[in-house]
């Protein structure tokens, strides 16, 4: 298998979603996985070294937020918790006219990011190497966007809270999760309070992709209020009393 075949695999498993990768944006996929298989070597930054691995369990898990809610190409995007740019970047290859603020507490993954990005040649990403705890209450970045994602942030509730308080009212929060009915009571409780609802459960099996992306589903979450001003709460708060 050459390193470029999971990602012509990639490109047709794509569609599936109804996103139409150009050969371009296909051979961009494969420089970022390229990219970040070597610069693993040296700083930790995904335990997915495979190619054909990164390809479905990296890329194709992102893109499936493209077939979870309908988007008009030209969303904001701040990406909480973006570890090595996913799902940030690769939506951003994926919906060329996005905008994305990937928000990474961990100095070395940030710096990565940055990298990828600029190797890229990606525009209108920005880097923000801070907690979300904090960022959520700078005026730049609070309620000022139209999706929120997270990938491995922590619970539903927790994602609530970190998420909404950067979402505009009508704003949508896209999370990855596996098995979520131990959750749903807490993040329920957290929507309450923070000013949102469910909008949908998508299964990865719903999507054609069962085989690729098994026990994976999406939650949706649309913000129908403002957020009150105390949360999110902070690191301490939010580990001493969690949803």
């Amino acid at each position: 298998m050459t390193f470029a075949e999971p990602f012509v695999a990639l490109q047709r498993d794509s569609a599936r979603l109804g996103l139409h990768l150009s050969d371009g944006q296909r051979d961009m996929c494969a420089r970022y996985a390229a990219g970040l298989i070597e610069a693993t070597k040296t700083v930790n930054l995904t335990a997915i070294t495979d190619p054909r691995d990164v390809s479905v369990k990296h890329f194709l898990d992102s893109f499936t937020a493209c077939a979870a809610r309908p988007w008009s190409g030209h969303e904001r995007v701040v990406d909480v918790g973006s570890g090595a740019g996913f799902p940030g970047l690769a939506l951003r290859i994926a919906l060329p006219g996005i905008s994305v603020t990937a928000v990474e507490s961990t100095g070395k993954k940030a710096r990565a990011i940055e990298a990828f990005r600029d190797a890229l040649g990606l525009e209108r990403v920005t880097v923000e190497p801070s907690r979300a705890e904090d960022l959520a209450h700078a005026a730049a970045h609070r309620e000022r966007y139209d999706v929120a994602t997270a990938r491995a942030l922590g619970t539903l509730g927790l994602c609530v809270e970190l998420l909404f308080p950067f979402l505009r009212v009508g704003g949508d929060a896209v999370v990855w999760k596996g098995r979520i009915d131990a959750e749903l009571p807490g993040a329920m409780k957290a929507l309450r309070s923070l000013g949102g609802e469910v909008v949908a459960v998508v299964p990865t099996s719903s999507l054609g992709l069962g085989d690729e992306l098994p026990g994976r589903q999406l939650v949706v979450m649309r913000k129908t209020r403002a957020t009150p001003d105390k949360y999110p709460r902070g690191a301490a708060e939010l580990k001493r009393r969690p949803w």
